[in-house]
């Protein structure tokens, strides 16, 4: 292959460079000897912070030079040659988009380039178009996979990965990289003497980083396999910094952007106990930093609570939690907590009238990292070489999010044998003994959740995950129904199965993402929970642009960034459907992107692209209506039920008898009731106006009181009945002390029996 002449490359110029450079050293190293300064002999690093420490003395490292959106430094020593390490173009984030990548042939259309991406998923379906990597043509005999970044682009990496697949153990174990300005005339990367062949994966899941020794800029690149293991796979993603445009760059230096001035880097555990720390220092009035308890290693989960009278439950103010980290290695949402803390602490402390109504209006906590153990491992791998599934879990082996007593099951059961509500209440359901018990079978992590989840009366929240760009609301879990139990049983081939899902499709309502042979159980307040999910998708800058498809697979959204997750992938024993049925607080579930553990240089972009979504569904807290129960003398009612008519869902009040109740705007009516009080029913109206409506209930005292007295004065036996006396019914004689029951409506007569 032929060099190109405009080719930005130091391949043509290695030896004259090299041989300035230790010119340079030379002359830097006698100035330095001068001074004292111990040197190391000459070799190549990464572009990191880097600490280098001896026994006696220690060198030091400047970073005062920072690269446009580069991680990278000036090591202030000769001995050291620094090599630059760009952030991933988005290959995994999706900001490569699919027109940018070109193949040299395509296995099966289900293997096409647009699945190289790295950490893509394969469906379950061998049918569909949706393959775990790209895949070549075994027949060609020259293979490459070639990335357009549109501009001119300083290289500096490549990351591979094997195919995902259950079964197969395909993936590239070497390759060539090439460069070029026009696709046409390309430059193999050369190390000096020879191509140079890098060496590539021993395993399909796990990534490997190859680093360049210098920085390549051109327009367009090509990975091209040498050799592989089974199948010709691989997903891949490149690193790379857009070389900046003079005429652009004078624009942005003129245009005027909001930037919060936060802490856009990511926290291992000791930073991120450090910096709540100093939120809380900044901010006294409004924060508590507090621990929910610790996770299997010992580890504590911290909260937040910002609130204008934190550490107590103030009457009448709803309480709110964003919580994120229950898979380690999803480090966005982790972040983006962290950053939400530093914003309302400095926002309510320079006035901003809306952070502030929100702060004095709503006790907030905010818990970033539910899985500290998992994200350990995920951090000590880095941002883009922890694989997909690299702290996902628990030290014990947990998905906590999934990891809830199930409770769905418990509700339905009792619906179909007519139990509800007489027998067992359709909120609250009780949790079956002996299942929160240490055997092992709850982490830690969840019993830790549960038990703040339930001294705590949320009325609203929702958790941060990663790996899709979507809001999912509940039920999450679907109901197998007798019927279809059955025929799965008997439906096991393929060929069977499709055409269940047809015959699904041709149902009244299809939908292509539904698991057949299952019953769609529609949760009672679903035209709330949609609301909610669209408050968040909607203000989100990106969510809801769904042309190019999902991250994995199509967009399970129709365009709208919302989905039932029954209806998407269902879980059973999820935080959503146990908040809802154990709980008073609606729960849902934000996936914030493609990338789970983005670079370090997205997080300021993910936070602008986050940060109105963020506070818009806080603000959803106060939408319904809202108010204390009470007897005659004032006194709150706690544990009272308050019910509406129509949904089939209550909600309980809290210590202080007060309660939050979310709806969308309309007229209810609504009914409380507690034992030993007489149920009283009000219409209760709400409007498109923010803020909740304000209905207040004073309940009175039951006759049930006193006949519960008198039954305790006869050792609550059963009181014996006297005979029946027949009266006519104008003799109002009979009327007084006794109680009637129509007998004959045409003699006008009643039967009656002394109380």
């Amino acid at each position: 292959m032929r060099s190109i002449t405009p080719f930005v490359s130091v391949l043509s110029t290695e030896k004259k460079l090299e041989e300035e450079r230790e010119r340079e050293r030379e002359r830097e190293r006698k100035e330095q000897e001068e001074k004292g300064t111990v040197f190391l002999p000459s070799y190549t690093v990464s572009c990191q912070l880097i600490r280098v420490l001896f026994t006696d003395k220690l060198i030091s490292v400047c970073t005062s030079t920072y690269c446009v959106n580069m991680l990278s430094i000036l090591i202030l020593f000769s001995g050291l040659r620094c090599v630059s390490v760009c952030p991933p173009l988005g290959m995994e984030s999706h900001r490569i988009e699919n027109d940018q990548l070109l193949t040299s042939s395509v296995y099966q259309h289900r293997y096409g380039s647009h699945r190289a991406r790295l950490n893509i998923q394969a469906s379950g379906d061998e049918d569909d178009m949706n393959g775990g990597s790209w895949c070549a043509n075994s027949e060609e005999k020259v293979h490459w996979i070639e990335l357009d970044a549109r501009t001119l682009t300083e290289f500096t990496g490549v990351i591979t990965q094997g195919r995902d697949d259950p079964l197969e153990s395909d993936y590239v174990s070497s390759y060539y990289v090439a460069f070029s300005n026009d696709s046409r005339e390309w430059t193999v990367l050369h190390d000096g003497y020879a191509e140079w062949l890098f060496f590539g994966n021993s395993d399909k899941n796990t990534p490997v980083l190859s680093q360049f020794m210098e920085p390549v800029v051109a327009r367009y690149i090509r990975i091209l396999p040498q050799s592989w293991n089974g199948t010709m796979c691989m997903r891949m993603e490149v690193l790379g910094c857009p070389v900046p445009d003079p005429l652009s760059q004078y624009h942005s230096q003129n245009e005027v952007m909001h930037r919060d001035d936060l802490n856009y880097t990511h926290h291992n555990y000791l930073d991120m106990e450090k910096l709540m720390k100093s939120i809380s220092d900044e901010c006294p009035n409004i924060t508590r930093f507090y621990s929910l308890g610790k996770s299997f290693n010992g580890l504590e989960i911290y909260a937040m609570e910002i609130t204008d009278n934190p550490g107590t439950h103030e009457t009448g103010e709803p309480e709110f939690r964003y919580t994120a980290g229950y898979h380690g290695n999803e480090a966005l949402g982790r972040e983006l907590l962290l950053m939400l803390m530093q914003y309302l602490c400095r926002e309510y402390k320079d006035g901003n009238p809306r952070v502030r109504h929100l702060v004095d209006e709503t006790r907030i906590h905010l818990v970033p990292s539910v899985n500290p153990d998992g994200h350990m491992k995920a951090f000590e791998k880095g941002s883009e070489l922890g694989s997909w599934t690299l702290g996902h879990w628990t030290e014990d082996g947990h998905d906590i999010f999934q990891n809830f007593p199930d409770l769905n099951n418990i509700l339905w059961d009792a619906e179909d044998k007519g139990m509800v509500p007489k027998l067992i209440s359709n909120h609250h359901v009780p949790i079956p003994e002996g299942i929160l018990s240490s055997n092992g079978s709850v982490a830690v992590e969840t019993l830790a959740l549960i038990s703040w989840m339930e001294n705590h009366p949320f009325v609203l929240g929702a958790n941060l995950q990663g790996g899709e760009r979507l809001v999912t609301y509940p039920f999450d879990m679907r109901r197998l129904t007798k019927e279809s139990e059955e025929m799965e049983k008997k439906l096991n081939s393929r060929a069977n199965r499709r055409k269940r899902q047809y015959e699904e499709e041709e149902e009244e309502e299809p939908n292509p993402y539904l698991h057949t042979g299952y019953h769609q159980e529609m949760i009672e307040d679903q035209s709330m929970f949609r609301w909610l999910a669209i408050s968040y998708a909607s203000t989100h800058r990106t969510m809801t642009q769904t042309y190019q498809g999902g991250c994995h697979t199509d967009d399970p959204t129709g365009g709208m960034g919302i989905v039932n997750r029954a209806k998407w992938k269902p879980i059973p024993g999820s935080m959503n459907d146990f908040s809802y049925l154990r709980t008073n607080c609606f729960e849902l579930s934000i996936f914030l992107g493609c990338d789970k553990f983005p670079h370090q240089s997205e997080l300021l972009r993910e936070w602008e692209h986050n940060k109105e979504a963020l506070l818009t569904f806080m603000a959803q807290v106060h939408r319904g209506i809202k108010g204390v129960v009470r007897d005659k003398e004032g006194n709150p009612i706690s544990n009272a039920t308050v019910s509406v008519e129509g949904v089939n869902h209550d909600i309980r009040t809290g210590e202080s008898g007060d309660y939050w109740r979310l709806l969308n705007p309309g007229e209810y009516r609504v009914t409380a009731r507690a034992e030993g009080y007489s149920p009283f029913t009000r219409l209760c109206v709400v409007g498109f106006d923010p803020g909740a409506t304000l209905c207040n209930f004073d309940l009175n005292k039951s006759n049930w009181d006193r006949i519960k007295q008198i039954m305790a004065l006869h050792g609550n036996r059963p009181i014996r009945l006297v005979a029946l006396v027949v009266c006519h019914f104008s003799d109002y004689k009979c009327r007084h002390g006794f109680m009637f029951t129509r007998r004959d409506a045409t003699q006008r007569k009643k039967e009656y029996k002394p109380l």
